[in-house]
This record gives structure tokens, C-alpha cells and sequence, in this order.
């Protein structure tokens, strides 16, 4: 194919340009964009990223213009590329923690040393001695040990429980044999395995003297440091090509009778005596999951700007997109109307844009919790007094397990937020219509990428159990008459007091009442959720739905309620001017009442609110919402301060210059049409010539 001609390029979308429209779009909105930005970044995170993005686009190797037209292999390839280059900079430019993280979300993909920065060296610092931090971390931090975190089994993903890894301790020699008994028990879907890690932490079922005391985390050496062979005994691989996540080299782990030696077993909080050959337990047996409870955590964390960048690619675009004429539109008003003006559409797109704000003052505030329980625990002496947890999936004993809040909190708050994210990406790629199949939407292998979420660290609908076992073991507690310690027993206590009074909540008028009516919802539906498993005696499994729900409910209260706190706060006062946070106060309530009358059955069953309100909500008050809300939708968007770069899409470029950009990249960039095809099924020539005039390709 010849160079794109001149005459092409000169060329001009027909109509209203998308730059004129975004700015026409911009100038209908009072919003502070920058005001709005700095109070979701903060100051010295959004000036952090710009040094940073200046950094990775002068570098050759973060060059996104070929990453839609690559394959695997090549894929693969440039993405170790881009992640040694990377390590380099950490060096040169003395990045801390905050710097690889955002470095990271601006080149936008999964790299292969992810699972090495993430899990690997949270283990071992978290679960490792002092002892082991000089023999392991040390060199991991170093980047001379390449780890990754071998949990899931082909047969096994959420129920770590029933992991068949075994690590057996020898007496003899004080040593650990690691084994796959199985071929189900050979390690799957491990991040950064594949080709890249030397070690492995490995949670297996620890056995002495033929008794199992469950899964616990080792370090194992599993590639030579020199040839990068596996060592004897053990055997590694590629899973191969996956639905997305393609630059990351997920991996498969089998091990046949490997000894490690006793430092191997991770023992900050449990370990095997080599004197007596006893178990020491843990002071709490949920400190062995610290590193899943650290995950759900961020993931939470992540939700609201993963959905965000589909949100501001859809939103931008359907203010630049013009499909049909309005019906009523006056006979003097000619031209197509902007997507963004249908009903249709906002009522698609403005409540995923309230979830993104909704999501990420939850995930804020969920990884404080996080920071505030880890600092606790280290600090309690009260952990030694915890019972031992059983096996089964119900505790009907209450606990003082430091660490049960945290847990069910981010069960539960992964569920909800990593589906609201994967859901609404797929929203948004349908609002852009045709060319939201286009991978140069930028939304497609994004929601690819980001799509397993949804099932690791736990499956979303079975992690809904743990918040379902602590729901009712909180309702337990609270019927016996014991004080409330927390949020949830303290709602749980307030509507046992008031049911039969029932409630009387004014959600169409009253901001504090949406949040109240969303904890009577949930209280209701634990209660519920008790008196069929106490009294009826149902079986665990006859109410998984209904503990599905029952999660969905509770998470659904904490993140209304994590909005309404922020907008109370006084902090927000003042940092929004008054116009700004009285939109805000109207996401919240387009939030809250889509959802609301998204799950009308619930909140009318549980007597939160009358038929008369759902009714309101959905025909007055949120359509309502929608034509306050939709003259700052761009304005909004744009406060998450998502450079072109990171977005790498057509259709969400700040400047409107879609299809401009998307005729560029499918002309000029893509290697395809640099080939000519001979298409006669006679000759056996398939390529004629390549990019170079080569002959490229016969049969």
C-alpha cells in the first residue's frame, strides 16, 4: 500500500468538529475541573503523574503506537521490554512505591514483573521473619530473585482450603518436601510464572507426622540463576493465549517430591519447631491471608478509575457523536442530535460516571481500614486469645478476630466493586455504538484486561459467603443482647429495635435517609438470611442466593454510606466551591436512587420505602438527576485527569479529533495494510510482498 495521500490528509469530518463540540460542551459547565481534580488526586499526586508521564513518553520503549496490532509472542516480548526499562527507571529515578504505582497505571497493561512487585514481596514481608527478609526479600527487592505467588490450582481457585499441593515436613533433615499428587493440583493462572520468576511463594497443606494443618505459604527456588532452566523436579510453563492480560506470562507449577529447606516456610506467624517438630500456630489463623485481604483492598481501590476510564472515553465521545435529529426538535433546528442528549444514553453512562466517585471514596477509605487493622494487629496483645477457626464455612461462635471486619468488608466490597467495573466497561464500549468494537476504542482490551478481576482472589460470588458467615454471626452476637461495637452491629441493633415500628425514611428528600434506608435494607435481608438458617434450619447451600444478595446489600449500604461521609465532610467544604459540591450531592443521589430503585423489591419488602417512592425515584427523581447532571458530564469526566497517552484511545481524546485519529491509526499505523495479498486460490502465493518488498508468503 502507498503512503496515505496528501489529499487524505486534508480532509475533514463532516459537520460540527469534535474539538468545537467538546468546547461547547466544556464552556455549558460551571464545574472547577482542576479544583475537582486536585480534591480527588491531591496536589502532589496529580504533579507526581505529569513528572512521571513526561518521563515515559520520552522513552522509546513505552511507544503505544503499534499495541493494538501485535500478537502474543510480540506482545509478550515488548511488554519484558517495557517492564526491565522500567525497573531501570525505579533506579535512575529513585521512584518510591507511589511513583511505580502510578508509572504502572499510565502505560496501561499488565507487565511481566507484576506479580513479583505485588504479591511476592508483600508475602515475604508480611509473612516473613526477620530471618527471612534477609534471606529472600532482600534479593527480590534487588530483582536477583524473581518471584510470584502460587496459590490457584487448576482444581482449585477459591476454596484454598481444598488447595492439594503438599508440603510435608521430614524430621530427619529438617526439611519440607513440596508435591503435586495431582494433575489438578499443579498450580494455574499464576501471574509472572510462566517464563519470568526464579522463586515461587507456594501456599500448600502443610503435613507433619501425616496430619494436615492447612495451607501455608512457602519460598521455593524453581528456575536456576543461571540458565533460568527449571530445577529438577519441577515443571513450568505458559498457560498459553487468554481471552486478555496476554502481556502477562501466567504460568502452570508442578512439583514431583522437591525438598526445601526449613527457612522456606514463611513463620512471622506460624512455623514447625525443628527441635520438636511441633506446629506452632498462628495467634490468629487469618493472619495467614493477610496478602489476599491486602489485594481485595486495592482492587477496591482501583475500581473507581478503572470504570472511570470508560466512563470518560464513552462520555466524550457521545458528546461528539451525532446520530439521528431529536423528534421534537423545532423545524428550523436541522442536523444530527449529540448521542449524549438521548435518555438513553445518560441513563446508561451518568450513573456509572456517580459510581466512579462512589468507588473511589469507598476504596480510600478501605485501605485506610486496611492500614488501621494491620497496625493494630501488630500491636494487640489480645490476638493470642483467638479461637481456632474451623474448616467450615460458618462460625456460630463470635470472635475477636482483629482481622474479621476487614475480611468481610473486602469480600464483600471486591464483589460489588470489581463487577461494577467489569459490567460497566462493557456499558460503556455499547454506548459507543459501532466503533466501540474497535480496539482503537481503547475500551475493549482494557475490559479485557481488567475482566479476571471479577474471579481471582476469590470468585465474586462465592467470596459473598465470608460476608454472608460474618452478617449472621454479627446478628447472632447482637440478639444476645451484646453491645454494638461496630457499624454493622449498630445497624443491626437499630433495626431490631425498630421493626416493628417499621421505618419511615424520606429518600426523596433527605440525603442522611437514602443511607439509612440502604442499612434497614440490609439489616432486613441478615435477619431474613438467620431465621432460615437458625430456625428453619435450611441448608448452607439452599441460601447461597440468598447470601449473594445479602452481600450485594450490605456492600451496596457501605458505599452510599462512604459517599454521603465524604460530601459531609468538612474537608470537602473546603476544598469544592459551593456549585461543585452541590453536584456532587447530586451524584450521590443518582448513585443511591438508581440502585435503589435498581433493587426496588428489597427495599419494599423490607418496608425502607413505600411503592409511592420507588415510583418517584424512577419516573421524577432520577430522571431528574439526568438533565441536572448531563451539562457537566464532560467537565466531570475530565476531573479524572486521564492523559491521552494513558487512554490510548480514539474515541476519548480530550481534543474531539476522533475520527481523525481513528482514520490516522487505521491508515498509518497499522502494519496490515504494508502487505499485498495474492487472493486467487490457484496461486500458492499468500503474501506477494511485505512491508519491504520482500516475497513474504507461500503455501
Amino acid at each position: 500500500m502507498s503512503q496515505t495521500p496528501q489529499w487524505v490528509r486534508d480532509l475533514k469530518p463532516s459537520g460540527p468538529q469534535g474539538s468545537e463540540l467538546l468546547k461547547e460542551e466544556r464552556n455549558a459547565s460551571n464545574v472547577n475541573v482542576d479544583q475537582l481534580a486536585t480534591f480527588l488526586h491531591t496536589k502532589d499526586g496529580r504533579e507526581r503523574k505529569k513528572r512521571i508521564l513526561k518521563v515515559l513518553e520520552s522513552e522509546k520503549a513505552f511507544d503505544k503506537s503499534q499495541n493494538y496490532f501485535a500478537g502474543r509472542i510480540d506482545r509478550f516480548e515488548t511488554a519484558l521490554k517495557r517492564a526491565k526499562r522500567l525497573r531501570q527507571l525505579y533506579v535512575e529515578q529513585n521512584w518510591g512505591t507511589e511513583e511505580r504505582q502510578v508509572a504502572n497505571e499510565l502505560i496501561s497493561e499488565p507487565l511481566p514483573y507484576g506479580l513479583h512487585e505485588s504479591m511476592f514481596l508483600i508475602t515475604i514481608r508480611d509473612q516473613g521473619s526477620a530471618e527471612q527478609h534477609q534471606k529472600f526479600l532482600k534479593p527480590a527487592e534487588n530483582y536477583e530473585y524473581i518471584g510470584c505467588y502460587a496459590q490457584t490450582e487448576l482444581g482449585h481457585g477459591s476454596n484454598v482450603r481444598g488447595l492439594e499441593t503438599t508440603a510435608t515436613w521430614n524430621p530427619d533433615d529438617k526439611t519440607f518436601t513440596l508435591h503435586s499428587p495431582s494433575l489438578t493440583a499443579s498450580k494455574w493462572w499464576i501471574g509472572s510464572l510462566g517464563r519470568m520468576a526464579n522463586h515461587a511463594v507456594v501456599m500448600a497443606q502443610l503435613v507433619i507426622a501425616g496430619k494436615r494443618y492447612g495451607p501455608h505459604p512457602f519460598v521455593v527456588h524453581i528456575r536456576d540463576m543461571k540458565t533460568h532452566q527449571p530445577l529438577e523436579g519441577v515443571h513450568i510453563g505458559d498457560i498459553g493465549p487468554k481471552f486478555g492480560y496476554n502481556t502477562m506470562d501466567n504460568g502452570f507449577l508442578l512439583f514431583n517430591n522437591v525438598k526445601i529447606p526449613h527457612i522456606g516456610m514463611l513463620s512471622r506467624f506460624s512455623s514447625v519447631d525443628p527441635k520438636t517438630n511441633q506446629y506452632i500456630r498462628p495467634s490468629s489463623p487469618s493472619l495467614v491471608y493477610g496478602t489476599l485481604t491486602w489485594v481485595r483492598s486495592t482492587i477496591v481501590m482501583q475500581a473507581g478509575g478503572v470504570l472511570a476510564r470508560g466512563v470518560t472515553i464513552a462520555t466524550r465521545y457521545c458528546a461528539v457523536r451525532r446520530q439521528f435529529q431529536d423528534r421534537d426538535a423545532p423545524e428550523w433546528e436541522k442536523g444530527e442530535n449529540q448521542v449524549l442528549n438521548y435518555t438513553m444514553v445518560q441513563i446508561r453512562l451518568l450513573p456509572l460516571l456517580a459510581a466512579t466517585f462512589a468507588l473511589h471514596f469507598t476504596g480510600k477509605g478501605m485501605m485506610q481500614l486496611y492500614e488501621a487493622n494491620n497496625r493494630k494487629i501488630r500491636q494487640s496483645k489480645e490476638a493470642s486469645k483467638d479461637h481456632a477457626r474451623g474448616a467450615g464455612p460458618e462460625e456460630t461462635e463470635s470472635s475477636s478476630d482483629l482481622l474479621s471486619d476487614l475480611h468481610a468488608i473486602s469480600c464483600g466490597l471486591k464483589s460489588l466493586a470489581s463487577s461494577t467495573a467489569a459490567e460497566g466497561l462493557e456499558v460503556c464500549r455499547r454506548a459507543c455504538g459501532g466503533h466501540g468494537y474497535s480496539s482503537f476504542s481503547g475500551i475493549g482490551s482494557y475490559y479485557a484486561d481488567y475482566l479476571p478481576t471479577a474471579t481471582w482472589e476469590g470468585d465474586n460470588y462465592m467470596l459473598t459467603q465470608q460476608v454472608a458467615r460474618y452478617l449472621l454471626k454479627s446478628a447472632r452476637s447482637v440478639l444476645k443482647g451484646n453491645e454494638p461495637t461496630n457499624d454493622t452491629t449498630a445497624i443491626l441493633s437499630y433495626f431490631l429495635s425498630r421493626q416493628d415500628q417499621g421505618a419511615a425514611f424520606d429518600i426523596l428528600g433527605d440525603d442522611a435517609d437514602v443511607v439509612s434506608a440502604f442499612a434497614w435494607r440490609s439489616a432486613f435481608l441478615t435477619f431474613e438470611a438467620l431465621k432460615h438458617r437458625d430456625e428453619q434450619k435450611r441448608s448452607w447451600n439452599s441460601l447461597l442466593v440468598d447470601f449473594y444478595q445479602l452481600s450485594k446489600a450490605h456492600s451496596q449500604y457501605m458505599v452510599v454510606k462512604s459517599f454521603y461521609e465524604t460530601l459531609q465532610a468538612s474537608s470537602t467544604s473546603s476544598e469544592l466551591d459551593p456549585d461543585t459540591q452541590g453536584l456532587m450531592h447530586k451524584l450521590f443521589r443518582l448513585y443511591a436512587l438508581h440502585t435503589l430503585e435498581s433493587e426496588a423489591s428489597e427495599f419494599y419488602t423490607s418496608a425502607a420505602v413505600t411503592v409511592r417512592q420507588i415510583q418517584l425515584a424512577r419516573s421524577s427523581a432520577v430522571m431528574k438527576l439526568l438533565e441536572e447532571i448531563r451539562p457537566h458530564a464532560v467537565r466531570l469526566v475530565d476531573s479524572w485527569d486521564f492523559p491521552d497517552w494513558q487512554l490510548d484511545s480514539s474515541l476519548g481524546r480530550q481534543d474531539g479529533k476522533v475520527y481523525e485519529d481513528m482514520f490516522y491509526r487505521a491508515s498509518e499505523l497499522n502494519p496490515l495494510n504494508r502487505v499485498t495479498v495474492d487472493p486467487y486460490p490457484n496461486s500458492e502465493t499468500l503474501f506477494r510482498k511485505d512491508g519491504s518488498g520482500e516475497l513474504k508468503s507461500k503455501l
